[in-house]
């Protein structure tokens, strides 16, 4: 009964929250803090549901929660609730639970505080939807809501101009790669309707684990594409792939992420910690078993998240604004938690634990750093690190709390041990498995990027944390510690950037393979990566000392070099920093990336050569158009005057046409 009671608790997880936003959107203005205590409520009893599931599942992973309910026969919804799924709701709740807690505060008195705990809450329930989805299609639906309900944050105040632009930048630039998500959809129901024959018995083809019962049979189809045979398991995966790069902020897609600043600080905490940018993570994760079967797409992931962790931090050690230095880390971590991925073709299975490890992990230092960072602005009222200097003197407990965070994200700890922060315990990890990948390929590309990032991620944060809270102030701000209803919630995620990846590291991962270790998807890793495959996880725990201390000697580098240059001051940038210099107005204009997406694409191709060839082309076809009714008309016209009225000239007309109709008749005959 237990088993039973749960299934019918977990449909609650999504929809209370989602009944909280309709009962704040309605109501919210009449009660105390635009409402904000409904989707705290509802939240926590979610995240309790959450936690009492993962709990059962960590005790039998076996006992997973399926319901299925078929909609006009052939479409489903469900939900599936796995090791891999019952993560990320209650890191999701459990995150989005504090957040709300400490917004209380921080959007106290603002008139638009009843929508934003409308909309977050909304926020919530879409995300908790997507990871509890059993269907491809479901998970796409609320994958949409998500992007809307980040639309409706970023630009919550919308009477800024900046705030619009922003939230329509992220808006049409994740639409980019949810084209691409659909394209794959489309392509991959297409293909299982053709092997299966059809839709039968109300089996709904497009739930998670019929597709991957097809897997075999779709490795099998291939298309060919400027001459290549590719595989159709291939296309599909790296079209679902780039439906991940615009949500989760991969190069090139990444654009959209540090401009979402705009919105209230709760709102990037919310974003970059929980919901939005860890969609796109977890669809990978999700359909695992189709990118294990096609390990040239799990290549490209492996690439292009090593790359995207190293671009981000070459952009994050010259940025001034709080937030966005924050913001180009969690393009970084996510770089990383792709690349861990990535490396499935390699090192199978283990792939799924250290990712989503990692992903949780970063979710609570990430959480941290920006509601600190919200603190900040709160007390202090700017967000420039130029302008700040001295802040934790005026607030130690947000100092305290933030630089655990910036330990936990430089991955502080004692290689080969149990002791080091969360980031250590979770990052670590991809970076050696980066490093087994080169050692039995000879390609290095992965692990030199993850080693190069670290070094980067390294210095830029602890950049932040000299110039913020350290030294003298650099203007005449007025700071405050927050109240306990802000300072409350940063504790508590401190020591989960502390503490909970020494706590949980191998169980955890373990548990996390579980998702798709007894599955039917009977697949050689060792066969598919052709690398060595399974060796590489035999050989996971035995890598050189060297390997295993060059992460932490490299955060201990960055460390070193912020804190010569931010705190001591021994080195003078000069011109260094100055935009006199190339390589600094690069990075500083982010490798004018908004030059060539807005002016040169946009407004250059799209609303110049494109809008105009479309412009002449519609002129053409009005022509024609008009020409064609100019002709009818004027031929109607003369045509009309043969209508006369009159009876004899009609009968006239009969006489003459069966006359010649005669005399054509006896032509033809005398010829044949």
């Amino acid at each position: 009964m237990v088993k039973t009671a749960l299934e019918e608790f977990a449909l609650l997880i999504p929809l209370l929250p989602a009944l909280a936003f309709v009962i704040t959107f309605f109501f919210g203005r009449k009660m105390p803090s635009g409402g904000a205590i409904v989707p705290i409520l509802a939240i926590a009893t979610s995240f309790v549901i959450s936690l009492i599931i993962t709990l059962r599942l960590l005790a039998n992973p076996s006992e997973v929660i399926s319901q299925s309910y078929s909609w006009f026969a052939v479409l489903n919804i469900g939900i599936l609730i796995d090791p891999l799924a019952a993560v990320m709701l209650s890191m999701v709740s459990f995150v989005s639970l504090l957040i709300h807690i400490y917004a209380v505060s921080y959007m106290s008195g603002d008139p638009g505080e009843s929508r934003y705990f409308a909309e977050t809450a909304l926020f919530t329930a879409a995300m908790l939807s997507l990871a509890l989805s059993d269907n491809i299609l479901q998970l796409f639906v609320s994958w949409e809501l998500v992007g809307l309900c980040s639309y409706l944050l970023i630009g919550f105040w919308y009477e800024r101009p900046s705030a619009a632009a922003a939230a329509k930048k992220a808006f049409l630039t994740t639409r980019v790669g949810d084209v691409m998500f659909l394209t794959g959809i489309i392509v991959l129901t297409s293909d299982l309707l053709k092997l299966a024959g059809g839709f039968s018995d109300g089996t709904y083809l497009l739930r998670f684990d019929e597709i991957f019962s097809y897997i075999p049979q779709l490795s099998t189809l291939q298309a060919n594409i400027f001459g290549f045979e590719v595989s159709h398991l291939t296309i599909i995966t790296l079209l679902f792939f780039g439906g991940a790069i615009g949500k989760s902020g991969q190069f090139p897609l990444h654009v959209w992420l540090p401009d979402a600043m705009e919105g209230p600080t709760t709102v990037s905490a919310l974003i970059h910690a929980a919901t939005m940018v860890t969609a796109g993570v977890y669809l990978v994760t999700r359909t695992f078993p189709m990118f294990i079967a096609a390990p040239d797409s799990l290549m490209v992931v492996a690439y292009l998240g090593g790359f995207t962790a190293l671009f981000a931090g070459t952009m994050g050690i010259v940025m001034n604004d709080l937030k966005r230095v924050l913001a180009y880390s969690t393009i970084g971590q996510l770089g990383y938690m792709m690349l861990g991925l990535g490396l499935g073709s390699a090192i199978g299975l283990e792939a799924v634990g250290i990712s989503i490890f990692h992903l949780v992990n970063h979710a609570f230092f990430k959480a941290l750093l920006f509601l600190c960072a919200g603190s900040v602005i709160h007390a202090v009222g700017t967000q420039d690190m130029r302008e700040l200097g001295g802040v934790g003197k005026v607030m130690p407990i947000t100092a305290v709390t933030m630089t655990v965070a910036a330990l936990a994200l430089a991955g502080f700890g004692i290689p080969g041990t149990s002791i080091g922060t969360s980031g250590f315990m979770s990052k670590d990890p991809i970076i050696e498995a980066a490093y087994l990948f080169g050692e039995h390929s000879s390609n290095w590309i992965p692990y030199i990027f993850s080693i190069a990032a670290a070094l980067l991620t390294s210095i830029y944060i602890f950049r932040l944390i000299f110039m913020t809270f350290t030294g003298e102030p650099r203007s005449n701000y007025h700071g405050h510690e927050s109240p306990a209803i802000m300072t409350i919630p940063l504790s508590i995620l401190a020591l989960f950037a502390l503490a909970f990846g020494s706590l949980t590291r191998t169980g955890f991962m373990n548990f996390l393979e579980e998702t798709f270790a007894n599955s039917f998807v009977n697949l050689d890793i060792g066969d598919l990566a052709g690398i060595g495959g399974n060796k590489l996880v035999e050989a996971a725990g035995h890598e050189p000392l060297f390997v295993l201390w060059l992460p932490l000697l490299v955060a201990v580098v960055g460390l070193a070099i912020s804190f010569v240059i931010y705190y001591l001051r021994i080195i003078k940038l000069g011109s260094l920093a100055s935009m006199k210099n190339p390589v600094y107005r690069l990075l500083y204009k982010r490798y004018y990336q908004h030059e060539i997406y807005t002016e040169f694409f946009s407004l250059g191709i799209v609303y110049g050569i494109i809008a105009f060839l479309s412009q002449v082309f519609d002129v053409i076809i009005d022509s024609i158009v008009e020409g064609i009714g100019i002709l009818t008309v004027g031929v109607s016209e003369e045509l009309r005057r043969v209508q006369t009225g009159v009876i004899q000239t009609y009968a006239t007309g009969v006489i003459v046409g069966v006359s010649l109709l005669i005399i054509l008749i006896k032509l033809i005959l005398e010829v044949l």
